[in-house]
């Protein structure tokens, strides 16, 4: 397992866990600046808090993560705006609950130490 973390436009800290050795080395290739095309994250949200995430009422479940260069706009949404709406989430907003902030850009990987604290 990993944990990295993605900022919007609001500068927020998104964080989500990665359990896919192939997902992991995307998202170290990512943060390298080798990978510079699918450099945005998407994933179906699940509607609760999870401690690795704080300050946030649902996370992204890590069997669905996946990164992206352009997705339809159907998905786009902010932290910010999602949090405040998540009971509305996984309907006409955000239809089968996957989620892809455009303005995603992923930030760092999250050491041990900072998980389990």
């Amino acid at each position: 397992m990993a944990y990295f973390a993605f900022t919007d436009y609001s500068g927020k800290e998104f964080v989500f866990e990665l359990r896919n050795e192939q997902r992991i080395e995307e998202a170290r290739r990512i943060l390298s600046g080798e990978e510079t095309m699918s450099t945005h994250v998407m994933g179906r949200i699940r509607k609760q808090k999870a401690a690795y995430n704080p300050g946030w009422d649902f996370f992204l479940d890590p069997d669905t993560i996946t990164f992206f260069t352009v997705a339809i706009e159907v998905c786009d949404s902010s932290m910010d705006y999602l949090e405040e709406n998540l009971d509305e989430a996984c309907g006409a907003f955000l239809p089968g609950c996957f989620w892809c902030p455009w303005s995603s850009r992923l930030t760092r990987e999250l050491s041990d130490s900072e998980i389990n604290n």
